[in-house]
C-alpha cells in the first residue's frame, strides 16, 4: 500500500484524545487508510502524519468527514539507514 505524509495546519493548538483517535481510526477504517504515527510541532498547531492509504483521494474523504485539514500530501518511500549497512 502507497505511503503518504500530510501536513496539516490548525490555527489552535492541537489536543488529541483518546475518543478523538478513536474516531479517527472508525473514519479511516472505512476508507482504508492507515493512520501510522504523527510528529506534532513545539507550538501543537503543525502535524506531519505518515498514512498508508490506496489513494490521496481517500486521505482527503477521510480528513473532510474528520473536518481536519490535510493541507499538502506527498507520496513518499520508506528508507531506513539500517539498509546500507
Amino acid at each position: 500500500m502507497p505511503l503518504y505524509v500530510i501536513e496539516r495546519n490548525f490555527a489552535e493548538q492541537l489536543e488529541v484524545t483518546k475518543d478523538g483517535a478513536a474516531e479517527i481510526r472508525l473514519i479511516n477504517d472505512d476508507l482504508g487508510v492507515a493512520w501510522l504515527f504523527s510528529f506534532l510541532s513545539a507550538d501543537k498547531k503543525k502535524t506531519y502524519c505518515l498514512y498508508e492509504a490506496p489513494s490521496p483521494d481517500a486521505i482527503r474523504e477521510a480528513a473532510k468527514r474528520l473536518n481536519l485539514p490535510a493541507d499538502v500530501i506527498v507520496e513518499v518511500d520508506e528508507i531506513r539507514p539500517d539498509q546500507f549497512v
